[in-house]
């Protein structure tokens, strides 16, 4: 069983940034990829970036690219997500979820609220 948890949401006017964090504890051993999702109110949740355990494989959704990025501390077990030029539509909780080798997410986080003012 793996555990996440999500911090470092907050209230950011936009063209700011912030940083989010997940931890990740219990059997990290069977993470393949860790994911970070999003979901607005009244949206269904989409995805936003992910990163491989190993750290060498990162992807973005097309409407973060260039602003996010995603990176690992081996020491910590915990995966950043660096968000730059925050948009209004950025407003969202913020998940993060762990996948094990060919399957699907199945750990997630609590999620943690980020508030981007316009």
């Amino acid at each position: 069983q793996v555990q996440l948890v999500e911090s470092g949401g907050g209230l950011v006017q936009a063209g700011g940034s912030l940083r989010l964090s997940c931890a990740a504890t219990g059997r990290t051993s069977s993470i393949s990829r860790i994911g970070w999702f999003r979901q607005a109110p009244g949206k269904e949740r989409e995805f936003v970036s992910s990163i491989t355990w190993s750290g060498t494989i990162t992807e973005y959704a097309e409407a973060v690219k260039g602003r996010f990025t995603i990176s690992r501390d081996n020491a910590k077990n915990t995966v950043y997500l660096q968000m730059n030029s925050l948009k209004f539509d950025d407003t969202a909780v913020y998940y993060c979820a762990a996948r094990p080798v060919l399957k699907a997410y199945d750990s997630w986080g609590q999620g943690t609220q980020v508030t981007v003012s316009s």
